[in-house]
């Protein structure tokens, strides 16, 4: 690194915690513990890392330092979520501020929020609430901070004036975005963006360009290229937390819906507050521009706009006179019509995105951590982490595909996803992970990344129950199944769903069929119908009757009855079609 101080990158939240939303489960655990009060010293860090690690928030390895425990109480306490523990030197006093290591009334407000757009609004009030300094190109402090959030999105609006579009690329992030601040215009740091976008764009091999440009910024300002990286990650991630911003490519664009939010939100100017102050907004959550009632009004009637150009009409607003909270009541019902109308529209793409979707089947199939090279040079992988989800979700999106559902995307699925129709998380317990209901039929899917004999202790009740519940739901007028998923099936599970066994609270027998199936099997199958063009539910509800007429036989030699039942699905699929 060159000795001449140079301008340091800002980021969000923690390059150790990049999914904001583990942040919520994080802060629970805190909630329900001893912690609370007590996150710092040697002995607390460490509880605090044993406790993240057996709740499997974290995967722990080597961490002599404990450090997974400070730098989880780091990024909790720089988004406002804890009270930071206030150093004498301050100013600030503490009893003031708050208890340290304590929950904030964000923090709890984070903690409450059960829907995928309430966690955002807290990350939204975080980050609209948390500045930084604004440096001189030397990397001397003005004196002035400036709201990241805010620098970004008046960058994304001016670039818009120019390209027609509210976007931003990661490289333009990691080269140029992390490393601005308002002690350049606006105008000046849009140019620069745009004459890499235009160099790149005009550029032969774009990797190379891609690596060539951060080599640059590396030399320019003093950092390892793989550290822009690692803050652009972290930046993108924190913002689409927000719920403003959906992917585009490799970058981010501004929701449409959510323009005017936007807007409205870069016209607020940075306070002219003390420390204390500055950190009690953040503790607290920044206010919003629809707080206010007459921009709230502005932000509703325009979305009725947008639904109505879609053809859904809406009721009428009576007056403008309507308090903040009743039209953000209003706005949230509407923008969940807008999110639902999306959905579908996402649901109607799967049928064209089936390669996409078997390559995330094959992921899951591969050890943690793996990745795959696609055609045009980029990697898919599964966030750390996060395969459990990504799990359910791709089974959801398989099924999408493959069509014939009498019931909308969202009724399918029990765990959240957000505005890129990417998973928050896992389905909940008390039910299946998902539902998928066909004309005559009905598919409750359950699906587990544990492979060995504990499998069957986690899943063989749980999804025996799920089952008999929606057979009950049904009473009769549709065939149930139940379709396991597992990369590998315990013998032992496979013998609990061949009884296939249930009895109700009033002691009457239920017989369940339930199938269990290898992922790869389950892949092929899918790959199949889409390579041969003979895609129909029906070839599938065939394979689970095939399959559950076998279960007479013992777990062992049903397993693999149920993948030479799949065989013949396959050579049947690329049989020469008789005219």
């Amino acid at each position: 690194m060159s000795a001449t101080k140079k301008r340091q990158p800002w980021h969000f939240g923690n390059t150790t915690v990049r999914s904001p939303f583990r942040l919520k489960d994080g802060l629970l655990l805190i909630s329900q513990s001893s912690l609370q009060g007590n996150l710092h010293g040697e002995e607390a860090e460490k509880a605090f890392r044993d406790l993240l690690g057996s709740a499997g928030i974290v995967e722990l390895g080597d961490d002599d330092t404990y450090s997974v425990g400070r730098k989880w109480r780091a990024a909790l306490t720089q988004l406002g979520f804890i009270y930071p523990l206030m150093p004498k030197s301050s100013g600030v006093n503490q009893n003031d501020l708050g208890a340290a290591d304590t929950i904030t009334p964000n923090g709890w407000r984070l903690i409450a929020a059960e829907s995928v757009p309430a966690i955002q609004e807290c990350f939204l009030r975080s980050l609209s609430a948390y500045y930084e300094d604004v440096l001189t190109e030397s990397g001397e402090r003005t004196g002035d901070l400036f709201s990241p959030l805010r620098h970004v999105f008046r960058l994304m609006l001016e670039i818009e004036k120019t390209s027609g579009e509210p976007y931003l690329s990661f490289l333009e992030m990691a080269c140029v975005v992390q490393f601005s601040n308002p002690a350049q215009s606006i105008e000046e740091t849009t140019k620069a963006i745009l004459e890499l976008r235009k160099q790149r764009n005009s550029a032969d091999k774009k990797r190379v360009f891609d690596r060539e440009a951060r080599n640059a910024a590396s030399e320019k300002f003093g950092y390892v290229s793989q550290t822009l990286n690692d803050y652009a990650d972290v930046n993108f991630r924190y913002l689409k937390a927000t719920g403003l911003v959906q992917s585009k490519g490799r970058g981010v664009v501004i929701i449409p819906e959510k323009h005017l939010f936007v807007q409205k939100l870069c016209e607020q100017d940075a306070p002219k507050v003390d420390l204390g102050e500055l950190l009690k907004m953040l503790t607290d959550g920044a206010q919003l521009p629809t707080d206010d009632s007459v921009v709230a009004y502005q932000v509703v009637t325009d979305l009725v706009k947008r639904l109505d150009s879609r053809g859904v009409k809406t009721a009428p607003l009576h007056s403008t006179d309507q308090n903040a909270a009743d039209l953000n009541l209003i706005r949230h019902n509407l923008e969940d019509q807008l999110f639902m109308l999306n959905e579908e529209d996402y649901g109607r793409r799967q049928a064209s995105e089936w390669i996409e979707i078997s390559n995330w089947l094959q992921l899951l199939s591969l050890p943690p951590n793996s990745a795959i090279s696609l055609d045009d040079g980029e990697r898919m992988s599964i966030p750390s982490g996060e395969a459990p989800a990504y799990f359910e979700w791709a089974i959801w999106r398989a099924f999408l595909a493959i069509d014939s559902l009498v019931s909308p995307p969202h009724k399918c699925r029990r765990f959240k996803i957000d505005q890129d129709f990417l998973p928050v998380g896992t389905a909940p317990g008390g039910g299946p992970d998902l539902i998928f209901e066909f004309e005559d039929f009905v598919i409750v899917g359950e699906v587990t990344l544990t492979t060995n004999s504990r499998q069957e202790a986690a899943e063989g009740e749980p999804v025996r129950r799920h089952v008999a519940n929606i057979l009950e739901s049904y009473k009769g007028s549709k065939t149930v199944f139940g379709l396991f998923l597992a990369n590998k099936i315990d013998s032992n599970t496979a013998e609990t769903f061949r009884m296939g066994t249930w009895y109700s609270n009033d002691d009457q027998k239920v017989r369940l069929d339930i199938v269990p199936l290898p992922l790869l099997v389950f892949k092929q199958f899918f790959d199949e119908m889409f390579t041969t063009e003979k895609v129909d539910v029906r070839h599938f509800k065939e394979l689970l009757n095939s399959c559950v007429a076998q279960r007479t036989l013992d777990a062992p030699l049903w397993k693999q009855k149920i993948n030479e039942v799949a065989g013949h699905f396959f050579q049947n699929f690329n049989a020469p079609t008789s005219h």
